[in-house]
């Protein structure tokens, strides 16, 4: 259509041609290049072929040079009759490689202003369309313009040479953390080797009955990666307000009686832990917003939002409403729409580039085995939850049943899922003054 009224998208002949140009001069500078423009945002075919054919042959160690990059590009079967004159005078305009990262930059900004013109595009199709609600119509216009702000294409399929460029990323990075996991650390050393720490894109689940510590143990992990990497940890909770979930990180943290601690009757030194472990928090960037009507597409919304979020804890599954649901559904319907809102978090998780704790209850089909650890099949209106998880875990306290077992405070993380690898039981303790659970040495894993 732009072609139609005389207009072409945005781009910049120079700006290309520089940057190829630079490369076959100097191709000491091609690391630099491939890190700051990728093929897809050339706007001229020729220039993306030629760059294409540059990326391949310094990924596979060849030298480039005019010459090889042209018989290379007859091999690859992208070489024309003018290729060979295109490519000396976009040599013969580039005098110096000296200014190619500000030229990548130039065919960078280009490309995202034709991506922004072709979501806005789209944006208008689907409501002259009638595609949906203002709300719906809301939604899918900040996804596609936080895909663009985040650097991604709003979708479509991408070559695996753009894929193997962010997993050399990402192993590169690996290797320079010194073998450390390579997710957020959840504060419980043996989970973290196990899971690999909380990964981005993927979504946990932890479970449990009401009352076994559920919400204590996704405080637990948000205070720890808040702690760990100085990212935000956004924390929804569809249960308890504000103020109660501070008042539990309060005591955990300062190791203050909770219950003390609701009632305000505390000795000096208890005041000064207290005090020490509000600075402690303070300085540390959790967000928590106690709306208990939010749906997936309102937390999405407000986390695109935030600059440097590392981590979602979600404070429960079953408690959220799908979008335009209301406040109740039929028996009938329920289990689907808690597997609709499963899929939606796990999306949500991907489209965010960052680990989603989600917490779940479990049924009580548990509580009728003489076993009564939990089981995948256990999850409350499981649907699809087990599949949507990247990982899921459940909680089991032998005193939560039997008081007058030989240590009621032992507890059992166990690990029903896991994607990255084994599962298992991570054995902790439960600290109930402190509503708190802490690691402990022991280890076991199951057969």
């Amino acid at each position: 259509m732009e072609e139609l009224l005389g207009r072409q998208p945005p781009h910049s002949a120079p700006a290309e041609q520089a940057v190829i140009g630079a490369m076959l001069i100097d191709p000491s500078c091609i690391p630099d290049v491939i890190e700051k423009v990728k093929s897809d945002e050339f706007y001229i075919q020729v220039n993306r072929d030629i760059f294409d054919t540059i990326f391949a042959m310094f990924s596979y160690g060849q030298s480039v040079d005019a010459v090889t990059v042209l018989e290379q590009m007859k091999v690859r079967g992208v070489y024309k009759d003018t290729t060979q004159q295109y490519l000396m005078e976009v040599m013969q305009v580039t005098p110096t490689a000296a200014n190619v990262l500000k030229y990548a930059a130039i065919v960078r900004d280009q490309a995202l202003l034709r991506n922004l013109h072709t979501a806005a595009d789209e944006i208008n199709n689907m409501i002259f369309e009638g595609s949906g609600g203002a709300d719906a119509m809301l939604e899918a216009a900040e996804r596609k313009i936080y895909a663009l702000r985040q650097g991604r294409n709003v979708g479509g399929l991408q070559p695996i040479s753009m894929v193997i460029q962010r997993v050399y990323a990402n192993l590169s990075e690996a290797a320079s953390s010194g073998g450390g996991i390579p997710g957020l650390a959840t504060g419980l050393p043996d989970l973290d080797q196990t899971i690999l720490g909380l990964n981005a894109g993927e979504l946990i689940l932890i479970a449990a009955r009401p009352g076994m510590g559920k919400t204590s143990i996704g405080l637990n992990i948000a205070l720890s990666a808040a702690k760990s990497t100085g990212k935000t940890v956004a924390v929804f909770s569809l249960e308890m307000t504000r103020e109660q979930l501070v008042m539990r990180l309060l005591a955990g943290e300062g190791l203050v009686d909770s219950k003390k601690l609701q009632t305000g009757r505390l000795s000096d030194d208890e005041w000064r832990r207290v005090g020490t472990a509000a600075g402690a928090l303070s300085a540390t960037d959790i967000r928590i917003d106690d709306n208990p009507s939010l749906t997936v597409s309102e937390m999405n919304a407000q986390c695109r939002r935030l600059k440097n979020l590392g981590l979602i804890v979600i404070d429960y599954l079953q408690l959220m409403q799908s979008a335009g649901s209301g406040n109740s559904w039929a028996n009938e319907s329920r289990t689907q729409a808690v597997s609709d809102i499963s899929r939606m978090i796990k999306i949500m998780a991907k489209e965010l580039g960052v680990p989603v704790l989600c917490l779940s209850q479990l049924s009580r089909a548990n509580e009728s085995r003489q076993n009564k650890r939990p089981m995948l099949s256990d999850l409350r209106e499981s649907g699809a939850i087990e599949q949507d998880a990247d990982v899921v875990m459940g909680i089991y306290r032998e005193g939560y049943y039997n008081q007058e077992c030989e240590n009621p405070n032992d507890a059992e993380l166990i690990i029903l899922k896991n994607r990255r690898g084994q599962t298992g039981t991570i054995n902790l303790m439960w600290l109930p003054e402190y509503t708190s659970f802490v690691a402990v040495d022991r280890r076991h894993d199951d057969d």
